[in-house]
């Protein structure tokens, strides 16, 4: 993997010095962001707007597509919450509706509200597309639906023609979205979404927008980068690039990792440290998926509760985690002391019905197949965790006592599946870095760039970064880096080279 990834770096360099000056064939999608108190109109607020965007909602070449040679950059003003959302805007249509948009590396559909969208208020509230308006329409009229955590949408597909950054995608087939039933799409800062994943997951086998700009010759190199800025009230809010990589959004080489799975952008990463110490649960192997769509990390619940005790964030009480720590724990460290098969462990004391890693699903067809095909069962899950938890301290030659008394003291750090932890905003100067390895390199995160701060003085309230959710093998466990870890490091998706790359943003 490392050698692979050393091969791109070197196009990699190649392509920086080509990009030395404004190229042609490059779009440039400029944002600019204002600061968490200046946005305006309603918003979603706590819990709520973290769900919101928590959940997730082969390039052929036309040889008489002529490019588009010299395009302008096209600043596109990015509105701003909790430091966590990046979304500029598109034209639809001819002459071009604006509409402002999610760019969504975490989905391959676009949608936007329709004229035609009568029963649900949320389309009242945004910009609606308005067919009999544009010159260039065409009717398909397929219904399509689309589910995501905390709602969904329906409509039919149309096709016109899309501005994107400068250029005009044409014939582009695209979602009016007539219901939109969901409180959260009422309240949201976003008319619609343009989905960047592969077509693999677009509904209705519809090509998605990026692969109808390279078909068409609109961009110089199959390969589109995302730089967003953290700091609230500096202007530009970030650049999506389309085409290739700006050489000022980084500070090194990128560092590349294959792509695993075409779908989402998901590739492997290996062991997840607090503070430089392992947390076990990924040493051998893990996936991820950069999704610009997903505002927070969302990783698997027995991480994201290590995490939780470093950090001071509370936890929900877990009476199943206390019993298995009392009853169990002594068993459990035996037998791991006499080397038996750590996946064997919980069906040897009889709190899993089978030999295999029960997991918890949530079923979420857009982080991955709705096929859990295990019970939700909370002791098995929490005696899964109890034995990844006396493994890890066994590794690093703790003691019975000291490892009981660990794994007891988690269960007081369980987070609530998806939900948001407070913490306290003096304490972190003292919380450690939380870091991922990919391909070989470890990509830290500080306390500054993972807990995300609502409000200035007294008032401020600090918000961890990191909620939980659990997807079982063998798709699983998963981990979803969004724009947090997006703001910190600037990503390339490489469609040509089906690789992902990431370097520290500037």
């Amino acid at each position: 993997m490392a050698a692979a990834g050393h091969l791109t770096l070197l196009s990699c360099v190649l392509l920086h010095a080509l990009l030395a000056n404004p190229a042609e064939g490059m779009v440039r999608v400029a944002l600019t962001k204002r600061p968490v108190d200046e946005v305006d109109g309603p918003v979603v607020a706590g819990e709520d707007a973290q769900r919101l965007l928590a959940w997730r909602h082969g390039l052929v070449y036309n040889a008489d597509v002529v490019p588009t040679k010299g395009a302008e950059s096209h600043v596109v003003a990015l509105k701003n919450h909790l430091n966590a959302q990046y979304y500029g805007e598109v034209g639809v249509g001819t002459p071009p509706q604006n509409f402002t948009v999610i760019f969504d590396t975490g989905s391959a559909d676009f949608w936007v509200p329709s004229s035609k969208c009568f029963l649900s208020i949320g389309c009242y509230l945004h910009a609606s597309y308005k067919a009999s308006k544009s010159t260039t329409y065409k009717k398909n009229g397929k219904r399509v639906a689309l589910r995501y955590g905390t709602g969904a949408i329906s409509g039919y597909l149309s096709q016109d023609n899309v501005q994107v950054g400068g250029v005009v995608v044409k014939n582009q087939d695209f979602i009016e979205a007539t219901r939109e039933p969901s409180i959260t799409f009422m309240f949201r800062k976003f008319d619609g979404i343009l989905g960047l994943g592969f077509k693999e997951i677009a509904r209705g086998g519809v090509e998605p927008v990026w692969y109808n700009m390279v078909n068409q010759h609109l961009v110089g190199s199959p390969v589109f980068s995302f730089w967003f800025n953290r700091h609230a009230g500096e202007g530009q809010g970030g650049e999506i690039v389309f085409g290739g990589i700006d050489p000022k959004h980084h500070k090194e080489e990128h560092e590349y990792v294959p792509v695993t799975k075409k779908g989402y952008w998901q590739f492997d990463v290996g062991d997840v440290l607090i503070g430089g110490k392992s947390t076990g649960l990924c040493t051998s192997r893990c996936a991820a998926i950069a999704d610009s769509g997903t505002s927070l990390l969302v990783g698997p619940t027995a991480i994201i509760t290590q995490i939780n005790e470093k950090i001071g964030a509370p936890g929900i009480f877990s009476q199943e985690c206390k019993e298995v720590a009392s009853q169990y724990g002594q068993q459990i460290l035996d037998l791991l002391l006499n080397e038996i098969d750590p996946i064997k462990i919980c069906p040897s004391v009889g709190l899993c019905t089978h030999s295999g890693t029960q997991g918890v699903s949530f079923g979420i067809w857009t982080v991955v197949d709705d096929e859990t095909g295990r019970s939700n069962d909370a002791m098995c899950h929490v005696c899964e965790m109890a034995v990844m938890w006396a493994k890890n301290q066994l590794a690093q030659d703790q003691t019975r006592d000291l490892i009981l008394k660990y794994i007891n003291t988690l269960c007081g750090y369980i987070p609530s599946p998806m939900g948001e932890s407070s913490v306290d905003c003096k304490t972190l100067a003292s919380m450690p870095d939380v870091a991922f390895s990919i391909s070989g390199k470890k990509f830290a995160l500080t306390p500054e760039q993972y807990i995300l701060k609502i409000g200035e003085g007294d008032a401020t309230k600090c918000i961890s970064g990191f909620v939980a959710m659990d997807i079982p093998p063998p798709r699983g466990p998963i981990w979803i880096l969004g724009d947090i870890f997006m703001g910190a490091y600037h990503t390339v998706f490489d469609y040509g080279k089906m690789k992902v790359g990431f370097a520290k943003a500037a």
